[in-house]
């Protein structure tokens, strides 16, 4: 409730008859109750039982709230000087004849039968704020008028609904000359200030409400549509966000002032209490609007650049007489510059009120209240013109054709840190412009290096001419080298002076990628010194936030398994492997065995040792050095080993055992099942079981499924016949190109890498065996994309393939991946995605694919390419991503990397897991 006392008098005695009338309430004055001696009896409003629209005509029901009645602050006082009364024409509710209980009548806008239009006289929010008092418009000639209309209650009313003329629209206008006289220069200012708030805030509320009438309902009623129907909804709600909570607010206060305004008219006692409870709710709606109005004005001006229908539409806008030939970019910003426009208008109150008067202690409550409030916005507006930056470098990029390159624009997270012109010289000697002229951007997750161009219609276009580089593979070179000299033409003068140029110094600085330290070092010039240094700052606290953000944002977290076992003989050992050196770790497995235990079997240069995870203590139990692969098949009770050109399989649990000390090393031997090896080389193998065999003449590859120990069966074998297998044939054995290197299972069909395409196959069809060769570039249609990408994959070395969740298939290559189709053709446009380094492994783990380098393992989404992930290390190796279990997605990934120490026993090998997060 609105409830505004003043204890105190103003300074000046108002003649009788020019205040306002002792008792202005149709009931009798009831003091407050925090009153001494206050008197007994009912304190409600008088007023309460009224309507919204009987009490305020001029206003939607909906838009008021009863509120109590303010007693003025003019109450008469006994005269300290003696002059005439005036002939005043006081309004109809300051007349003591006025029934108590009859509601006032005020004419609304429909009592004319026609609209007004609104004269919105609000500034910039900084400029400074004068009133129009008497002494000033002294100056200004004005019409004849009807002093007699105006200075009664139907002046007043006119102003309320905006019906009088520009020139009517100041307090000296409204208030007979003798009131002026009687009141004093300063109070007479002070009242001119305080009408500036009634008539500042009825057309703000106006302009907000043309917001909607004149642009919202047009635009979403338009016919023929505007923009596409789904596109309508998205578009109003970035572009005026929440301006009609914004509006709510305003009305509410607009009718409190109002009858404040019409019960203390010509001399208000305060608005403050009005305001200030405003204020307190309306500063949630502000805070939100502030923060994203330079995202709405950006995405306004991007659709008015791009539809031309848009375009059209606001145009025809501008043609309605009420918006007088404001842009909408005006009625938008209304609200971020009308707090300030409020608090200069309280500021300059606060400044010419009386000090005995009660707004001197709480207009500083307001104005700072108001102040800490504007203060709070400034950082969100300073992200939000941030982020519109950052938006429109997005859009202008011009990406590489045919490259698939994920920035992850759309992510709310996503910033411009820094960007800026710089120099770059040209690397070919021959070259008679050296110098050439990029644009840099860095953003929070990527460098940027383009070049700009101007297109048709001003709109600037930004080439990318290098690979953006991520931050987790950027490194800061030289920062402190010399200045060197650029020779620029000069832009007047003649052909000698053309010739002649002139020298500037430029500040140069390096930045170069981790893992191509050498073919991709960019060596950039600043402008200035101050510049180079803030591309330095920017850049260091880029690196640091991005850090830190993805280390609390892990896909993949590194768990050691092992830190100290195993290893490689370094500088100082001594010749041979020493007394401690197990050799360079190549592969393990993880298994569960002996009532339940977990080891691990870990393939060194020097054999293969078994323990149990988490104790350094491992056992050597084959003497296998290098095998080339470790497969477990926990449910079949089978370790396998590839080792040179035999494929072998032991019991798991005697291997176990064995471990344990409780069986002898010897009794391994008695379990020991040679698969192949008899009858040719074999080359590689893998999970399944599928293994390529290598003959003289040709390669073939075999695939075999495990029996359960209840199916063990005596059957003929290529090998050993009528021995006691533990595997029997899948399908018929596959003759494949002689170039085949790996492997890797699908659903239905396994994929054979070779050095001209990754081969499908089908080992149960005999009749079809071959399918096709992946990518298939024969049955699509020719284009620029499909030649480039056909010489790329060609070029490439093929490692595997991934099914992904959307049906496609990812061909993982050692330098690119690309998508193609479930009949082998590519997708997507023949786009393709170029790993950060070149990969001699991969692993797939739920949406993720794993590219493993020699130092650093790169984390991609597997639909998008987007890269979430990088972790560094040394000599980094896959050592286990194939394990047999009911559930593929329990498989331990188990990679090892080189570790800090170096001593006398040989370089520390670090066995770690990689943990889903």
């Amino acid at each position: 409730m609105y409830n505004h006392r003043l204890p105190g008098h103003p300074h000046i005695t108002i003649p009788p008859g020019a205040g306002p009338p002792v008792s202005p309430s149709p009931q009798g004055y009831r003091p407050y109750e925090f009153e001494l001696n206050a008197p007994s009896g009912d304190l409600s409003n008088p007023w309460e039982h009224l309507t919204p629209t009987t009490r305020h005509p001029n206003a939607r029901p909906s838009e008021l709230r009863s509120r109590s009645r303010a007693q003025s602050a003019y109450e008469p006082a006994q005269a300290t000087i003696s002059f005439p009364e005036p002939d005043l024409h006081r309004f109809s509710s300051q007349r003591t004849t006025l029934r108590p209980n009859s509601p006032r009548y005020r004419s609304s806008k429909s009592d004319d039968g026609h609209d007004f239009l609104l004269q919105n006289r609000d500034q910039d929010a900084t400029a400074s704020f004068s009133p129009v008092t008497p002494s000033s418009a002294s100056s200004i000639h004005y019409l004849p008028e009807d002093d007699v209309r105006l200075q009664s209650e139907e002046g007043l009313r006119r102003f309320q609904a905006g019906r009088l003329a520009e020139k009517d629209e100041e307090w000296h206008k409204l208030v007979p000359p003798e009131a002026q006289e009687a009141l004093g220069k300063r109070e007479v200012e002070r009242q001119s200030v305080l009408f500036e708030v009634f008539k500042s805030e009825r057309d703000y509320v106006e302009d907000l409400k043309l917001v909607t009438q004149v642009f919202i309902e047009p635009l979403r009623f338009a016919n023929p549509p505007v923009m596409a129907p789904e596109k309508l909804r998205p578009f109003i709600q970035e572009v005026f966000w929440n301006l009609d909570s914004i509006l709510v607010h305003h009305e509410h206060m607009l009718g409190a002032l109002f009858e404040r305004q019409f019960d203390q008219h010509p001399l208000i006692s305060s608005v403050t209490d009005i305001v200030l409870e405003t204020c307190l709710q309306f500063q949630g709606d502000y805070e939100s609007y502030i923060k994203h109005y330079p995202i709405a004005e950006e995405r306004h001006r991007t659709e008015l650049s791009r539809n031309k229908k848009y375009k059209a539409f606001i145009q025809q806008c501008s043609q309605d007489p009420r918006i007088r030939k404001r842009d909408m970019i005006t009625f938008l910003s209304r609200p971020v510059t009308r707090l300030p426009r409020l608090n200069l208008i309280l500021e300059h109150i606060h400044k010419i009120t009386e000090p005995t008067h009660p707004d001197v202690e709480e207009l500083p409550l307001l104005l700072n209240i108001l102040s800490d409030f504007l203060k709070s916005t400034q950082p969100g507006i300073a992200a939000a013109e941030n982020r519109v930056k950052y938006w429109n470098i997005c859009e202008s990029l011009v990406l590489p054709k045919g490259e698939i390159i994920d920035l992850d624009w759309y992510s709310e997270s996503r910033s411009l840190v820094y960007s800026g012109p710089v120099a770059r010289r040209s690397k070919s000697e021959m070259d008679w412009h050296p110098w050439s002229d990029l644009f840099v951007a860095l953003l929070d997750n990527y460098l940027l290096l383009t070049k700009e161009e101007r297109a048709v219609g001003g709109i600037t276009k930004r080439y990318v001419t290098s690979r953006p580089i991520p931050l987790e593979y950027l490194r800061l070179g030289s920062f402190d080298s010399p200045p060197e000299s650029r020779k620029e033409r000069s832009e007047e003068g003649g052909i000698l002076d053309n010739l002649r140029g002139q020298y500037k110094p430029i500040y140069p600085f390096t930045v170069y990628h981790a893992a191509e330290k050498l073919t991709r070092r960019y060596t950039l010039y600043a402008p200035t010194e101050s510049i180079r240094q803030k591309w330095r700052g920017a850049l260091v606290e880029a690196k640091g936030i991005d850090d830190v953000r993805r280390d609390a944002n892990k896909w993949f977290a590194p768990q050691p398994v092992d830190d100290g076992s195993f290893r490689s003989p370094g500088a100082h050992t001594p010749r041979g492997f020493g007394s401690k050196a197990s050799g360079r770790v190549c592969n393990a497995v993880s298994f569960t065995a002996a009532g339940g235990k977990r080891f691990m079997a870990v393939g060194c240069a020097t054999g293969i040792y078994v323990g149990v995870r988490g104790d350094i203590k491992f056992r050597k139990i084959l003497s296998y050095g290098n095998p080339s692969s470790i497969i477990v098949l926990q449910e079949f009770n089978r370790f396998i080993v590839h080792y040179e050109s035999y494929l072998v399989a032991y019991s798991l649990d005697l291997l176990a055992r064995v471990a344990l000390y409780q069986a002898p090393t010897s009794s391994l031997d008695a379990s020991m099942e040679k698969i192949a090896g008899e009858d040719g080389t074999v080359l590689f193998c893998c999970a399944g079981l599928v293994y390529a065999l290598k003959s003289f003449f040709q390669v073939t590859v075999h695939v075999l499924e495990a029996c359960s120990p209840s199916d063990l069966r005596r059957t003929p074998s290529r090998s050993y016949q009528g021995l006691v297998t533990s595997f029997r044939p899948f399908g018929e054995a596959l003759y494949v190109p002689k170039d085949a290197y790996s492997v890797t299972p699908l659903a239905k069909t396994i994929a054979i890498s070779t050095e001209k395409g990754i081969v499908i196959a089908d080992p149960t069809n005999a009749t079809k065996q071959m399918i096709s060769v992946v990518p298939n570039f024969g049955g699509a249609s020719p284009s620029t994309q499909m030649a480039d990408l056909k010489t790329r994959c060609e070029e490439a070395k093929p490692l595997g393939l991934i099914r992904t969740e959307s049906g496609e298939i990812m061909v993982i290559y050692d330098t690119l991946g690309c998508y193609i189709t479930k009949h082998g053709a590519p997708s997507r446009k023949c786009g393709f995605i170029r790993w950060e380094a070149k990969v001699t492994s991969f692993a797939h783990r739920g949406s993720h694919v794993l590219l493993f380098s020699s130092e650093f393992i790169e984390i991609r989404h597997l639909t998008t390419g987007r890269l979430d992930q990088v972790i560094e290390g040394s000599d980094i190796r896959l050592l286990l991503h194939a394990n047999m279990k009911s559930n593929s997605s329990d498989d331990t990934l188990l990679i090892a990397m080189r570790g800090t120490k170096n001593d006398k026993d040989g370089g520390l090998d670090q066995s770690q897991e990689l943990l889903v997060q």
